[in-house]
This record gives C-alpha cells, structure tokens and sequence, in this order.
C-alpha cells in the first residue's frame, strides 16, 4: 500500500488544495489526535513579539511584530484602538496588553499568535503615559508614568490578571515618582531600573524590585553603573537586562547594555553596546535573546527604525535583527515567550 500524500494534491488549474467536503471517515490502525482548546490557547508561545505606539513625529496606533529567533524586518500585526505614545506593554503566553497613553486610561489586549488588532481590555486607574509593564504569565503589573498636567509623577503601580478583562487595581508604591523605568521579570520578581523623577529633568541609577503574586511596595534592589532614563529592559528568568537611554537626560545618548542577576539583589554590571546610540526604545524578549526596537537616535530627535538583539546568557554587543515598520520613539513591546513566563 503506498501513502497519499494530501499535500501532492492540487486541482485542475494547479493553483490550489483538496478540499474536503461532507462526512469524511478515516480508517487506520494508529492513534489520530485531534486538537484541542481555542486557536489562541494552541498558538501559546509562538516566539512573537509584538509592539506598537509611539511617536512620528505625532502618535500612531500601528502594531507591528517580529518572529525573535529569526531575524527579518517588521510585519504589520494591525492597531491599536487609538493612538498613544509610550503605552506600557506586557505579556501572557498568549496575550499582549497595551496600556494608557497621554489622556486616556485604556488598556487594549491582543493576541500574540494572531494577526487583527487590538481590542478593549479595560481602563487604568490613572491616566499618563511612559508606564512600564511587565509580568508573569498571570499577573501584569502597570508601574509609574507621566502626567503633564501639573508635571505629575506617578510613584503607583496597577495590576490586572491578564486572562480576563477588566478595570486595573491598586498593587502597591514605588520608592518616588518616575516614568521611563525599564521593566522586566520572572516569574516571580519583577525588576524596574532607572527613572526620570523630576522635571528638568532629573534621573536617577536605582533599581528596585517586587513580587509579582503579592502586592506591595518596590524594594531596593541596588543602582544602575549611571543614572539612566528612556532604555528599555528585557529578561530570561534569571538575567534583566536595560539598554540605551539618557544619561544623563538631553545630554547624552548611550549605547550602553547593564544587567543584573534577578533572583539576588547587587547592582548591575556592563554587558556590551547596543548597535546604535538611542533612546525612548522599545523591548520585547525570548529567554534566550533581547531584541531592542526603533527609538530616538541623536538630539534634536531623530527617528530610527533600528531593531538590533543580544543573546541574554552572554555578554557581548548586540547584533542587526532588522528594520522596524517605520522610523519612530515611545514605541513598546511585549513578546508570548519572555523571561517572566517560566
């Protein structure tokens, strides 16, 4: 007996497949498992990472995304509900969320394994934009942000179980106001580095940490090489890393690339540059590489649609991954295969 190959077989014009039609038995002396659970839940850890927002010179809703163990430019993943700079992203193994921009509360969902947009997931607490997000495979954790009206810092963070939808809650303080934290986690700690804390503006070197499950106040973790705001974190479950920034804010762009060990506390150390000089980046990670996305690349701003990657493990410079879909900063990511997720 010989083995019919179904995808040998083509139509008449040779232009398609077999399609099958009607009720449709199989016979055969071997197990055939069908699959199971939604479309969604089966495409969980795809290795997608997914961002969008940002500013071009004005705010855009387009979402792009990238498969991080290849390397290949930006395809179009669809939009967000509305245009937003800087909207805090975070990730399950199956959802993306985007959280608020300028004067807006929204939160959009999105799912990674799919292509088609963005939809309502629900509202933060408080509006503002530059919030950092990251979480585990339940939890997603909002921390920080910037209002400009009354130059508004906020030193709050918001939680929401990412499964569901729904309104934000309270999860508990930073140490003092900031916006521009790069955030990443295990599957327990989460890990915030630098800030912008004041107008001007001021920066600062800190790193604190939390516990993802429980809520409560960030704790001191340990300081950054230099006082840096705008880079942008990755992780794998044992290594956070931050690259590019200010540092110090309008001053200086930095190419630089620290990381920490999550499980202890310490300060961090120098890992290698990234390929280009910029800040406001976005980020998005698999365990085992970080991949750094578009962002500002000189003063006045300059746009650049570099995305460059690391492997986490090593040390070493990063290397050209490919373009983004279009130069641009305030841009955020979220990846289904990221540190956070075990």
């Amino acid at each position: 007996m010989s083995d019919l190959k179904i995808n040998n077989i083509t139509n008449r014009s040779d232009d398609g497949g077999p399609v099958v039609a009607g009720v449709s038995t199989v016979s055969t002396s071997a197990f055939m498992v069908m699959p199971s659970g939604n479309t969604a839940i089966r495409g969980a850890g795809s290795g997608r990472g997914v961002f969008g927002g940002g500013l071009a010179p004005s705010n855009i809703n387009i979402l792009g995304f990238i498969t991080i163990a290849s390397t290949g430019n930006a395809q179009d993943f669809g939009d967000l509900t509305s245009a937003r700079r800087f909207p805090a992203a975070l990730a399950s193994s199956t959802r993306g969320l985007f959280g608020s921009g300028l004067n807006d509360t929204k939160i959009d969902y999105v799912t990674i394994s799919s292509n088609g947009g963005a939809n309502d997931f629900g509202d933060k607490i408080r509006q503002g934009f530059s919030a950092s997000g990251l979480s585990n495979n339940i939890r997603g954790i909002f921390a920080g942000g910037y209002h400009p009206s009354g130059a508004i810092f906020r030193d709050t963070m918001e939680f929401v179980t990412i499964a569901t939808t729904g309104n934000a809650s309270d999860f508990g303080q930073l140490s003092q106001g900031g916006c521009h934290i790069g955030a990443s986690a295990s599957p327990t700690r989460g890990i915030l580095m630098g800030a912008s804390v004041k107008e001007s503006p001021t920066i600062v070197n800190t790193i604190e940490f939390i516990t993802i499950a429980t809520g409560g106040n960030a704790q001191d973790f340990g300081s950054l090489t230099a006082p840096t705001d705008e880079g942008a974190s990755v992780s794998s479950q044992t290594r956070a890393l931050i690259g590019g920034g200010d540092s110090p804010a309008n001053a200086s762009l930095t190419n630089k690339i620290e990381f920490v060990t999550i499980a202890t506390t310490g300060d961090a150390t120098d890992f290698g540059d990234l390929v280009k000089a910029r800040s406001r980046l976005g980020s998005c990670s698999s365990t085992i590489r970080g991949v750094f996305i578009a962002g500002q690349s000189a003063e006045p701003a300059t746009y650049s649609n570099v995305i460059d990657f690391v492997t986490i493990a090593s040390t070493g410079n990063a290397t050209d991954f490919g373009d983004a879909l279009g130069a641009g900063f305030e841009q955020s990511g979220c990846a289904d295969v990221h540190g956070g997720l075990g």
